[in-house]
């Protein structure tokens, strides 16, 4: 899950993160409001789930008060495109409305998951101010790491290690070390899957703020904070995600062409694999679950048909816990209700699988059977071409 910038910037200036003066407005009128109380040069941000809001139009300097209410005037409302949002780009709702800052050198810090140690780490860069995986691609040297080992904990050495990485003088060392600690604090206390600051600035008084906030939740996690859920902002999520959510069903949205509905994960995974080798692009992910039932069938059909890039729908399935011949008959029964249009690839593999084939070329319904893996991802790329 993830949440907005001022957000993430309340949970940090709860755990002693310093971060500037501001607060979300929704309208031009509370923007100004906001300014002339902040007084001065201040900032208007996007708040939208994407980074690249300053490339896209999203981010405004401003000088005074009836200003900050003409940039929130063009912001609040725009479609902002970035290239975290996609061509499609975001509605924004909302901005942030901050004080200005005067800026001695920005640099990056977060804490992310490392999956290959299995441990959390601790990332810093002085290429702060810039898309970290282009710092990453181009001139990974310039990126500080320090693995925390769960056993252990954070220990002064993280704080040393990456504090010195970064060239800070004595007196920045010592704000440093508290502010790290707290960072990766939050992140083991919300069971956060990842805590980005970029820039993460040093003023010209000397002093080390947040100057933006990125933070991403496992949803795996959400049990245990209550509180987090009240962060959740339906509005910035894919609407048939949302949807699939609603009917327990596990779906991504991709950009291609092939809508696929598969049960178990790893099966998807291969599944989308597969009609890539092929030559097709899938839609999406659509994890139906081991014991999927005639509804819930009929619901995931209706989600992949609610895609309108989707021109071919797969159906794979192995049925182990799950017979053929019950999915088979799940698939007409769905059909018939939604009046499929689209061209519809099933492959059945498994318990009864002969009499879930038998199901299907009896249906009097236009479906076509795939007998292998193969067979299945040709068939629909090349349906999907045509």
């Amino acid at each position: 899950m993830k949440i907005h910038e001022f957000q993430a910037k309340k949970i940090f200036s709860e755990y002693g993160i310093p971060i500037p003066h501001g607060e979300v407005a929704k309208t031009p009128e509370e923007a100004k409001a906001i300014a002339e109380k902040l007084g001065g040069t201040v900032v208007v941000k996007a708040q939208i789930h994407a980074g690249g809001r300053g490339k896209g139009g999203g981010v405004k300097v401003v000088r005074n008060a009836d200003e900050a209410y003409q940039a929130a005037k063009a912001i609040i409302g725009m479609n902002l495109v970035t290239h975290q949002t996609g061509p499609q780009g975001t509605k924004v709702k909302q901005v942030l409305v901050e004080e200005g800052l005067a800026v001695e050198k920005e640099l990056y810090m977060g804490v992310v998951i490392d999956r290959a140690q299995a441990v959390p780490v601790i990332m810093a860069s002085e290429a702060g101010g810039m898309e970290i995986e282009e710092v990453a691609a181009r001139t990974p040297e310039k990126i500080l790491k320090a693995a925390v080992d769960p056993a252990t904990g954070f220990t002064a050495y993280h704080a040393r290690k990456i504090s010195y990485g970064l060239n800070l003088n004595a007196d920045l060392v010592k704000k440093a070390a508290p502010f790290i600690s707290s960072l990766y604090k939050i992140f083991i206390a919300k069971d956060c899957s990842l805590i980005e600051i970029n820039p993460l600035v040093i003023t010209r008084d000397g002093n080390l703020l947040a100057l933006d906030g990125k933070m991403t939740f496992d949803d795996d996690g959400l049990y245990r904070h209550p509180e987090l859920k009240e962060l959740y902002d339906v509005d910035e999520q894919e609407p048939l995600e949302v949807e699939a959510g609603k009917n327990k069903l596990n779906y991504i949205k991709l950009d291609g062409n092939v809508g696929c509905m598969v049960n178990g994960a790893g099966l998807a995974m291969a599944t989308m694999d597969i009609i890539k080798i092929a030559g097709g692009a899938p839609a999406n992910f659509l994890d139906v679950g081991g014991g999927a039932s005639a509804e819930q069938v009929e619901n995931a059909l209706r989600i992949l048909l609610s895609d309108p890039h989707v021109k071919v729908v797969l159906i794979n399935i192995f049925g182990g816990i799950l017979r053929c011949d019950r999915v088979a008959t799940g698939i007409v029964e769905a059909a018939k209700r939604i009046e499929m249009k689209l061209p519809l690839v099933v492959r059945l593999e498994g318990t009864n699988v002969e009499d879930g084939r038998r199901i299907l070329k009896e249906s009097g319904l236009k479906f076509d059977v795939a007998t292998t893996f193969e067979d299945a991802a040709q068939k629909v790329s090349r349906l999907a071409r045509a």
